[in-house]
């Protein structure tokens, strides 16, 4: 059979990004269309839902089934374009010059139309090592749907010995990024006439008392940090993005409620860093707002807790991508991917696929025809990899 082209990828990919797949929306279209695709083929796919039934996660395997083998994994959901300038429609893909525009291009349908476009030839190769296809939903809020994905793989399938997992990296080898975990905190005090602020509880004094003290951790975690370690910055940061609390200046504020989290480097305790932020809430926020009143109070809830990948140069997903593309360098990234899941069900990960980050989530997001070519080109090595030998 002929071996698939760059060309052939990039046409898969202008399947793709046809479908709005939003991560607000349902991705049911493109999940069934490409399962149609593969049995076509002779391929079947396994699926897992979300609750509601109206999203799903896609797992494949082509070659023996009784092993454990190598995972390419994608996201198949995008972020919002409402509100962005785009020059042409985000979801028809055009080729303007040497790139390939429209939402999802590099972030991450690029990696999935390049594996789709290699199942066909997959398929007629008498495997050693089988390739399984990992296409999630919702890793665009918080890495949540590939949990249904990654529970059913260990439950009633043999164990991946390595995932790639296709975020854009310029084709280059990212072997850790930090996770990322983030809270909604809401302060409950009581109101009065600013006037008499001593008869009432400030909801907005308290929390910032609160922000004030992650500040404080922030600045602990910075200063303790190993500058060498990779990462940029190199120490688990705060997320403080929203905040709202209040009625009028002349108002004793009842209710404030913020969003807060961390972005954290694998290395930290991160179980221990939430304890001494809600252990200073027991001890200093709340006993003043009860002696005002037993209803007051503050309440913080979880709302994404997705755990970072940690840096193995000598894990067998690395060792891999070395041997297949003689690339000897591993970075790290500061944003989160679906790796650290995989890591954490005892499948060592890489993160490794076409297109630039810089692109990602942008208006008139775009990657660039060569990069389409490269990772065909990696694909077809790692097939003929898989038809040799086993790890």
């Amino acid at each position: 059979m002929t071996k698939p082209t760059g060309q052939d990828c990039i046409t898969m990919l202008e399947r793709l990004i046809a479908f709005d797949t939003t991560s607000a929306k349902s991705n049911l279209e493109l999940i069934n269309d490409v399962a149609d695709f593969l049995k076509t083929l002779g391929i079947e796919s396994r699926l897992t839902f979300n609750e509601e039934k109206n999203k799903a996660n896609l797992w494949a395997t082509i070659g023996p089934k009784d092993r454990g083998g190598i995972v390419l994994s994608g996201h198949t959901d995008v972020v919002p374009v409402a509100g962005q300038e785009w020059s042409s429609d985000p979801f028809k893909m055009q080729l303007r010059g040497d790139k390939l525009f429209g939402r999802g291009t590099a972030d991450m349908k690029g990696f999935i139309a390049c594996a789709l476009a290699h199942a066909a030839a997959i398929k007629s190769r008498n495997l050693k090592t089988p390739i399984h296809f990992a296409f999630s939903y919702d890793e665009e809020v918080g890495c949540t749907g590939v949990r249904e994905l990654i529970a059913d793989m260990a439950d009633n399938l043999p164990l991946p010995v390595a995932v790639i997992v296709g975020e854009p990296t310029s084709m280059q080898i990212i072997g850790g990024n930090k996770g990322g975990r983030s809270f909604v905190t809401e302060i409950h005090g009581v109101d009065g006439h600013s006037s008499r602020p001593e008869l009432g509880a400030n909801a907005i004094l308290a929390a910032a008392r609160i922000i004030r003290f992650l500040e404080d951790q922030q600045n602990r975690l910075r200063d303790e940090s190993d500058p060498n370690n990779g990462f940029v910055p190199p120490h688990t940061t705060l997320d403080l993005g929203t905040i709202s609390g209040g009625t009028a200046h002349n108002i004793i504020p009842a209710l404030c409620s913020f969003g807060w989290g961390f972005r954290m480097i694998p290395t930290d305790d991160i179980d221990a860093l939430e304890a001494e932020v809600r252990q200073f809430i027991d001890d200093e926020i709340v006993p003043p707002l009860k002696a005002i009143s037993p209803k007051a109070g503050v309440t913080t809830s979880m709302r994404i807790n997705v755990p970072p990948l940690l840096p193995d140069r000598n894990s067998p997903a690395e060792n891999l991508i070395r041997h297949l593309t003689g690339l000897n360098q591993s970075g790290r990234v500061s944003y989160g991917t679906e790796a650290g899941r995989f890591q954490k069900a005892g499948v060592p990960g890489v993160i490794f696929g076409p297109g630039s980050i810089e692109q990602a989530h942008l208006p008139n997001e775009f990657i660039e025809v060569s990069q389409m070519h490269e990772c065909n080109d990696f694909i077809a090595k790692l097939v003929d990899w898989a038809e040799q030998g086993e790890i």
